[in-house]
């Protein structure tokens, strides 16, 4: 199965209107807005909890932002990016999967889910991503750079050329998910091969 789209792919620059520019919105302003929202950026916004249901949000910036335990289903991101935001219990598997295009930096994913969800060439980057569910999930090509992993379930997940050389608290079944050419420092190694009780020295 090919990839949606290349994993090289880097995210596009994007300039926002003045216009677009949302700062310390609250959940009742984003729900009064449209639903269809394109190229906004918000930043320090509270939207914890909020109900974002069925809305597109397209080459969309959130920066700052609380989306903790958000209601996502059956909305669609395309071309968002997350950067140090709390995103903690995110259910992104209730997202559509038309066009799901996603990037985090620096943000709290811990126990965040991502089952069954097409994020080939997804880039994280220095986030915590602890008890998160990759249940099913495309991650093919997937960069975790700097990124905290411990306690993430991992099963079923396509993991083929994804770069996990920098991620910690890696633990996976090599047999239950597909590596093939996955990217691993030498001190990952445990976290793959636990199940044999090796000693590695």
């Amino acid at each position: 199965m090919k990839s949606r789209r290349p994993t090289s792919a880097r995210p596009r620059t994007l300039v926002f209107p003045a216009d677009h520019v949302h700062e310390r919105w609250t959940a009742a302003e984003l729900l009064m807005a449209e639903a269809e929202l394109e190229l906004q950026h918000f930043v320090g916004c509270d939207f914890a909890g909020a109900r974002l249901d069925r809305r597109r949000f397209t080459d969309c910036r959130f920066e700052r932002c609380n989306l903790a335990l958000a209601s996502l289903t059956g909305t669609a991101l395309q071309h968002v990016t997350f950067v140090g935001c709390k995103l903690t219990g995110l259910p992104l598997a209730a997202c559509r999967d038309f066009l799901l295009e996603v990037q985090f930096e620096d943000c709290q994913l811990d126990y965040a889910s991502f089952a069954g969800k097409p994020l080939a060439g997804t880039r994280f980057e220095r986030c915590t991503l602890s008890g998160a569910d990759f249940t099913g999930a495309d991650l093919t090509g997937a960069s975790f750079a700097g990124c905290t992993l411990d306690g993430a379930v991992f099963q079923q997940t396509r993991l083929g050329g994804a770069d996990l050389r920098t991620a910690t608290g890696l633990h996976l079944d090599p047999e239950q998910n597909v590596l093939t050419k996955a990217r691993f420092a030498l001190d990952g190694l445990p976290g793959l091969l636990g199940k044999y009780d090796l000693v590695i020295e």
